[in-house]
Order: structure tokens, then sequence, then C-alpha cells
């Protein structure tokens, strides 16, 4: 199991049939009897969900709206500061409602003839090979349920905000969108562990945390950067490093703090004549390759 597991709280099917969400003792919303009663039951539709009808809807709340609407609000001024302008042009087409949680399905409807990809909803962590297999097929797994309203610009989990505000937006771009599907390829491309965690962590580095030289300074296409209320102000001022396969395939991170070495593209044409030709060509022996060229 990658480190991208340590993202998700465990979901869980008992006896009767129920189904538990194990929030960790330091979760916002551990002592929240309300707010895990609501865990439980969004994680239920995902899992009672049949790939290919249509996705569950999430009876969201007034105080879950409000908190959407919060961190859309003050997203939208990072964004203008801090992204590049490829997010910024995709994210205007898509039109992402601000004043509420939009359902899946309504940004698969509102993605699909942009870019051609739809959501498929996720009870909590799904295997890699899945996760980005898919991709291939123009599909995103993504959370429903909405981070605790005690702390609405902070999630320690992937939350609907990571995956709509993060990631729609940038697969709402048919060059960002292209991107993900090479990486769906070659997920599945690619045939042992030590490979596919390989081209996991060059996603990582890219289109969660990658960044950009636009207008001779740094800009943020990373998801997890542009979903991140706090990381966003602060990823200027990390390691940051020019574009590398082999070191964004081999560097350790941690998912529980803000990421101390991003990688730079010098432009969009640089990352795509890098990361999606590795993507694209990629198999087993190229990822063995960049592993010995690679230092211990």
């Amino acid at each position: 199991m990658f480190e991208e597991a340590q993202y998700f709280a465990p979901v869980a099917t008992k006896d009767d049939g129920s189904v538990v969400v194990e929030l960790a003792t330091s979760h916002p919303g551990f002592a929240d009897a309300v707010y895990r009663q609501r865990r439980n039951a969004i994680a239920a539709l995902a899992l009672g969900h049949t790939p290919g009808d249509p996705i569950p809807t999430a009876e969201y709340t007034d105080e879950e709206h409000h908190v959407w609407a919060l961190v859309t609000k003050e997203l939208a001024v990072k964004h203008r500061k801090y992204a590049v302008r490829e997010f910024l042009d995709a994210s205007g087409r898509l039109g992402l409602p601000r004043d509420r949680i939009p359902q899946l399905q309504e940004v698969g409807d509102l993605l699909e003839p942009l870019t051609g990809f739809r959501y498929l909803p996720a009870a909590g962590l799904v295997p890699l090979r899945e996760f980005y297999g898919v991709l291939a097929d123009g599909l995103f797994h993504s959370t429903q349920y909405i981070r605790h309203h005690s702390v609405p610009l902070y999630t320690p989990e992937p939350d609907v905000v990571h995956e709509v505000i993060g990631h729609a937006n940038t697969l709402a771009s048919p060059r960002f969108a292209a991107l993900y599907r090479a990486a769906g390829r070659a997920a599945r491309q690619v045939e042992t562990d030590v490979a596919l965690e390989f081209v996991s962590k060059v996603f990582w580095f890219t289109l969660e945390f990658g960044v950009m030289r636009e207008d001779g300074e740094p800009r943020a296409y990373g998801a997890g950067i542009l979903s991140s209320y706090g990381e966003i102000e602060e990823f200027r001022g990390m390691d940051i490093r020019p574009l590398d396969l082999a070191a964004m395939g081999t560097t350790h991170y941690d998912i529980t703090k803000y990421q101390e070495v991003l990688f730079e593209a010098a432009s969009f044409d640089h990352l795509e004549d890098t990361v999606g030709a590795f993507w694209d060509t990629c198999d087993d022996d190229t990822v063995a390759r960049l592993l010995a060229a690679s230092p211990a």
C-alpha cells in the first residue's frame, strides 16, 4: 500500500450492512456525532453505486453548503494571484456553482462537453491501479463528503473541495485532461508495483503538486495546491526544482504537511514534452532505467 492510502479514513461495512467511516481521534469531526453520521451515509451512497448508473445524490445540509461557499470565495482570490492561466480559463468555462456544493453527476455533465471526463463516486481509498487506470477512460474517482465546518479552510483528507475545485477545474482544460488520460494509460501499461508507484509519484509532483513558470514567476497548476487555502500561500517558499522524471519518481513526500519539495515546468509545452511523453511511452523497462539512473 502506497502512502496515498494514509489520506483516507478507512471505510468498513459491518455485518448488519451498515457503513462506518473510521475517523482518527485527531480528525476535526471525530467528536461530532452528526458529522460522523453524515460521513457514514455519504460513504454508503458511493458503495451502493453501480458504474454506468447516475451518481446518487448527496443531500447536503445548509451548513455544508455554507462551507463550500466560504472556501470557494477564499480560494478564488488565491487562484487569481497564484494559478496558471490555463487553470483560470478552464475554471471560467466550467462554471461551478459558488453558493452550493455541486452533485458529482452535475460536475460530470458540465465537464463532458469540454473534455469528455466524468466522475465516479468513491467512499474512500481507491486502489492505485484502479484510480489511475480509469483516467484513461475519462473517469475520475471522487469523494462526496465535505470537511468539518469547524475548520472550513482545512481538511486532513481529500474532500469534495479538493476533488472538484482542484481537479474538476483542471479537467476542464483539454491540455490538462490529456495529461490525466496519459497518466491513466501509463498505469495500465506498467505491470509491477514498483513501476506503478513511480508513475503515481510523477502524478503527485505534477498534477497534484505541480508548479509552472509563467510571466517570470512560479504559478501553481497542481490540484493539491490549488485546493489548499494555506498551501497556495506557501508554495513559492518551498524548494522548487526543475522537472526531473527520475527525481519525481523517487522523491519521498509527507502528505501530513505542506510539500517541501516541488518541481517546476518551464512552460506548458515543457510539461507535455517531458511528463506527457513519459506517460505515453513508459513501461516497466522505462521505469527500471530511470530508477537505475537515479542517485540512491
